[in-house]
């Protein structure tokens, strides 16, 4: 089933998260052993993140350096197979513009298709580490703006190859992110809307927020949004912090903003542990809110940890 059809069918805030591919060469089943405990609260969907290659190089023998393409985590398409089996719980997987060219990215999508995963988030990614910014492939998409018209294209029949004849359309819903804290490439919050109104106009049925902390910045930009005509459903999305720094390295690596009343309390903690609890009850008390202002769903960043997000969704769900 479709997010867009679990969230109009729903009486009440869904839950749903996000989980990180294995590394490569490490067992499934440790990816089972963080989901399973979060099944109790019936998620209707689980976003499966995707990491894109990059490069180490490498001495060879003669001295020189090789070149060599890495990909830590694969194994998405596979992994929203493994949970559509298991778990009879609809996949969403991440679709990103980095390290992949347009038909490598065609590729995958129909291989998403052929699997029944009618749902696909779609996201620029991340520059690769020696990079100060991001770079397309050659022949790939810069934004993920333009991967969201390939998508679109796909889902009216239109695939890469004009000579193809009656081609299959694909039934993708599309999700799309966003930041109430603005993208850090944007120069300001309204240029950055901008492009959020661009991709809902063009076909984007829903949208997930990156992590904050503070309700305000979130309910704000959904007034923002609905006063532009954005009236897709958004999905605010949270991440308990669970370490002490964690208020430096999720402002570092997100561009978010940690309120100070919170940054205060976890610098106050003499240990990680202190930091853990004091992030869980921020964590129930966002949510709680949210789900009291009737957000369509609560989507929570698990980072592979799944003992902080139980922690929460007990006391919500």
């Amino acid at each position: 089933m479709k997010v867009i059809d679990h969230i109009n069918k729903a009486k009440q805030t869904l839950f749903s998260f996000e989980i990180l591919p294995p590394l490569k060469g490490e067992n499934i089943e440790n990816l089972f052993n963080h989901i399973d405990p979060l099944m109790e609260f019936n998620p209707p969907f689980i976003d499966v993140t995707y990491h894109r290659e990059e490069y180490v190089y490498k001495k060879r023998e003669n001295g020189l350096l090789e070149r060599k393409s890495i990909r830590k985590r694969p194994g998405t398409v596979g992994i929203c197979a493994a949970i559509k089996n298991r778990y009879d719980v609809d996949a969403v997987p991440h679709i990103i513009c980095g390290g992949f060219n347009k038909e490598e990215t065609e590729n995958a999508l129909i291989d998403l298709d052929f699997l029944g995963i009618e749902n696909v988030l779609l996201l620029q990614g991340d520059a690769i580490k020696t990079e100060a910014l991001f770079v397309a492939e050659p022949d790939g998409h810069k934004y993920a703006s333009d991967l969201l018209g390939q998508v679109v294209n796909m889902n009216k029949g239109i695939y890469l190859d004009e000579d193809l004849q009656n081609a299959t359309a694909t039934n993708f819903c599309i999700g799309v992110a966003g930041y109430p804290e603005k993208h850090y490439t944007a120069p300001n919050l309204s240029t950055d809307m901008k492009y959020i109104k661009m991709k809902v106009d063009m076909g984007a049925e829903y949208i997930v927020t990156q992590m904050f902390y503070d309700n305000s910045k979130y309910f704000e930009f959904v007034d923002k949004c609905r006063a532009m005509d954005i009236n897709v459903p958004i999905i605010p999305g949270l991440k308990p912090i669970t370490t002490k720094k964690h208020i430096t390295v999720l402002p570092r690596f997100f561009h978010i903003d940690i309120p100070e009343e919170l940054a205060d309390a976890v610098e106050k903690c003499t240990d990680n542990k202190q930091a853990k609890e004091v992030g869980i009850e921020w964590c129930i008390k966002q949510s709680k809110e949210l789900m009291e202002k009737g957000v369509p769903v609560l989507h929570y960043y698990s980072m592979g940890k799944s003992d902080p997000v139980y922690r929460v969704a007990k006391e919500l769900f």
